[in-house]
């Protein structure tokens, strides 16, 4: 079962929730994720996804500490135990 770890900034989102879990099939990929995801936290994904259901540019995805981008997007496998962690970009100056 892979386990998402959502930042503080995006729990208002998920009721607080600091991780979710969310039962995939093996071989999942990370857009299957998301669509499970989107049954549980469908707030949460309009923050992950733009209106074409591409990852937003400012949102970036690791599985298992690799960047989901460099690593198939939302075609990236997602192992049964993986970590997915949410880390939006951060602006400032």
């Amino acid at each position: 079962m892979p386990r998402l770890v959502v930042p503080g900034s995006l729990r208002q989102f998920t009721d607080g929730e600091s991780t979710i879990e969310l039962v995939l099939a093996d071989g999942a990929s990370l857009a299957d994720l998301l669509e499970a995801l989107n049954a549980a936290k469908p707030a949460l994904v309009r923050r992950l996804r733009d209106e074409q259901g591409e990852l937003r540019r400012y949102v970036n995805i690791y599985v298992d500490g690799e960047d989901a981008r460099r690593v198939g997007g939302l075609a990236a496998v997602v192992p049964a135990g993986a970590e997915v962690l949410v880390l939006p970009s951060v602006a400032g100056g």
